[in-house]
């Protein structure tokens, strides 16, 4: 069964603070979406698996540790996921970048998927699907949904501000993946926004209304 991860790190609390200000504008909006994606980075990567390799240093031959090469994709709903995937391949370079892109059909108000471009080796990789959101959850399900039609066996979810709403509703169409959050809020609204959330992440990181 799937885990709910919310971290409470003092340093994502705090830059978390900004992210949701009404007064944090673009140019600053973006760099502090980038950070709190490095650090939840740091944490969701915490469980990768390590080899012992011999390393030459000044002084002598030691035994040392290395990333035992598991292949990792890192897969950003467009288009708000693109402002977190900088601060990813900050700590994990070596990382595949895919794009998912979905719209939401005006009749149906369902997610349609309309882009998506992967690493040509699904079937070998650790997926971690980004958005700043988790809203209805619709989008991330779609997402996941994608991924794991191609092949994709483990696959994480990672936003910054999560409803209670969406956690169920990915918890219930996947009850296989792991979902990090930076923080937990309150409901959603009529109108399907996050409470107290921090508005449009999109028109935040992009300048558009």
């Amino acid at each position: 069964m799937g885990k709910v991860y919310v971290f409470d790190h003092p340093l994502i609390q705090h830059k978390l603070t900004y992210i949701r200000d009404i007064k944090t504008g673009t140019k600053e909006f973006r760099e502090l979406v980038d950070e709190v994606a490095s650090l939840m980075a740091f944490e969701i990567t915490r469980d990768l698996p390590l080899q012992e390799v011999d390393v030459e240093t000044p002084v002598t031959t030691a035994k040392s540790k290395v990333l035992a090469g598991k292949k990792l994709g890192i897969i950003p709903i467009l288009r708000a996921g693109l402002g977190m995937v900088d601060g990813i391949l900050k700590l994990i370079p070596a990382a595949k970048v895919g794009h998912i892109g979905l719209y939401r059909d005006p009749e149906t108000l369902q997610p349609v998927e309309y882009y998506a471009k992967l690493p040509s080796d699904v079937e070998e990789r650790d997926f971690i699907v980004v958005d700043p959101m988790l809203a209805t959850g619709g989008s991330a399900v779609e997402a996941i949904n994608s991924l794991k039609k191609r092949g994709a066996k483990n696959i994480k979810f990672m936003c910054l501000i999560a409803a209670p709403e969406g956690v169920e509703v990915v918890k219930e169409a996947h009850p296989d993946v792991d979902i990090f959050i930076a923080a937990l809020d309150e409901k959603l609204n009529d109108h399907g926004y996050i409470v107290p959330g921090l508005g449009d992440a999109g028109d935040r990181l992009y300048g558009t209304k």
